[in-house]
């Protein structure tokens, strides 16, 4: 019987990979006594020089008392065999991702730890009641889930797996705790929390390009400069490998039942069975120079026409009609029918409100005022606009010192769809009891460095904006995939904040 308020004196780690030595080094910097173990002979062996030697330089570098690392270092054993683990306190396996594997190594620490040690596996991509179903004491085994680099991510998922006790919990979270974590209590389900979460914002951008929006290096502008991101989804995705997301994006999509929300594109695929896996390969959605640096193409659309000088508004708009005239522009209700006319929709592309609004589709271009406009803007056009007077707008748009990406007609422009998606996965999140509201946005900021969780955002673009967005996609596109959470309708209609509570 776990006892939730006991103390970990001792950790067992199996695996002295990447993870596995940095989860023996925040259990040693958190006071435990650390057992490591690895299968390959040596490997434990070094992994260990290379812990001592990172908490020599954390010292050196100030970022650790001498004292408190010298005292960690002493913490710290490698052991031959999983034998060696009976005095163990909590064990977290950290070894390839295959079921059969890991069920085998639980099954052999179970006939050796105590019956109140706790056993957990820090897998990314499967079932923990998958990985227990090989056990008899169930209710002690779940997932900690650490990311990498350990050391530097404060973030630490425990995954509740239906047999897991609510004492096993309660430890774990001590646990991660006294390692320096922060931890957040996780349903057991595809990918997780940070790993499902994760999917929208890459796999929209995805769908972008494929359907000719953007570019990558446009759809990655765009998202940095006019909605916070730290990285762009396609730089993200080549940063952590095609042949690692990809297949993550595969099981999650499946475990849901291939839920459309969860698809990613075609295109995905071919850059992984084309070998363009990223950095790694010098080759992504984007080349590498032999410095490391992405050979980034230009986002911006320039021109070298006389900047427009009178635009009309397709309706009042006061908001759209400010910022045109804070850039420069004189801005008219009337139609001279010479002029380009500018809107501002939300969730719909060009053609849609041209056609609704019965204007010539030829002199109408969108503006997406949704997120930060300091630095870019977003143009949109529909098919058969006049070139001069996209190019008219682009130059004076550059001659109020504002970089522009204009693309070709799309619902939702590139923002205003990444954004919703990304809000509308949280918020099924919260629907389906993945995790509590206020962790899944503590555990997307913090895992992921988003700029805001997914439910926080929603309520900067409002709600209400948000859910317009996802269903005039549906309805344009036809396309499941933007189906709205009920979390996220519910609030809409009620006019409440995406974080409250059922």
């Amino acid at each position: 019987m776990v006892d939730s308020g006991r103390e970990i004196a001792t950790l067992g780690v199996v695996g002295a990979g990447a993870m596995g030595r940095g989860i023996a080094q925040v259990g040693m910097t958190g006071g435990m006594a650390v057992l490591l173990y690895d299968a390959a002979p040596g490997a434990a062996a070094k992994a260990k020089d290379a812990i001592l030697a990172q908490l020599d330089q954390m010292a050196t570098k100030g970022r650790l008392d001498p004292a408190a690392a010298e005292a960690a270092k002493q913490r710290l054993s490698v052991v031959d065999n999983l034998n060696a683990f009976a005095p163990a306190d909590l064990v977290v396996e950290a070894i390839v991702e295959n079921l059969a594997v890991k069920q085998e190594v639980f099954r052999q620490l179970e006939a050796v730890v105590r019956p109140d040690c706790l056993l957990t596996s820090n897998t990314s991509s499967l079932r923990i009641a998958s990985i227990a179903s090989a056990c008899r004491q169930r209710d002690r085994i779940a997932g900690l889930h650490f990311f990498n680099p350990v050391p530097l991510m404060k973030l630490v998922e425990v995954i509740r797996a239906p047999a897991t006790s609510d004492a096993a919990v309660a430890a774990l979270i001590r646990a991660g705790e006294r390692m320096g974590r922060v931890p957040v209590v996780v349903q057991d389900s595809p990918g997780f929390l940070v790993n499902l979460g994760g999917r929208a914002y890459t796999q929209e951008a995805l769908r972008i390009v494929s359907e000719g929006v953007a570019t990558p290096a446009q759809v990655d502008a765009v998202m940095r400069d006019n909605w916070g991101f730290r990285m762009g989804p396609f730089e993200l995705m080549d940063l952590t490998g095609i042949d690692v997301n990809f297949p993550v994006s595969q099981i999650i999509h499946e475990g849901y039942f291939y839920d459309r929300r969860l698809a990613t594109t075609p295109l995905h695929q071919s850059l992984r069975e084309s070998g363009q896996l990223g950095r790694k390969t010098k080759q992504g959605f984007f080349a590498y120079g032999e410095d490391g640096k992405a050979q980034t193409p230009s986002a911006d659309t320039t021109s070298a026409a006389s900047p427009a000088i009178r635009v009309v508004l397709a309706q009042e708009d006061e908001a759209l009609g400010e910022l045109l005239r804070g850039l420069g522009l004189e801005v008219s209700g009337f139609d001279d029918g010479e002029s380009a006319m500018l809107c501002a929709p939300l969730g719909e592309d060009c053609t849609t409100y041209a056609a609704r609004l019965q204007l010539d589709h030829r002199r109408l271009f969108g503006l997406d005022i949704a997120g930060k406009l300091d630095k870019r803007i977003t143009l949109m056009r529909p098919p058969g606009a006049r070139r001069d007077l996209l190019d008219g707008l682009v130059a004076r748009f550059h001659a109020a010192g504002r970089a522009v990406t204009a693309i070709h007609d799309s619902p939702g422009f590139i923002g205003q769809r990444i954004a919703a998606m990304v809000a509308n996965l949280g918020c099924e999140m919260a629907q389906i009891g993945v995790a509590a509201p206020d962790d899944i946005d503590k555990a997307m900021t913090m895992g992921l460095n988003y700029p805001f969780g997914p439910l926080a955002l929603a309520d900067a673009m409002g709600v209400e904006a948000v859910h317009t967005v996802l269903t005039q996609l549906q309805a344009i596109t036809g396309d499941d995939r933007y189906r709205p959470s009920l979390w996220l309708r519910r609030r809409a209609l009620l006019g409440l904040s995406a974080l409250t509570e059922d």
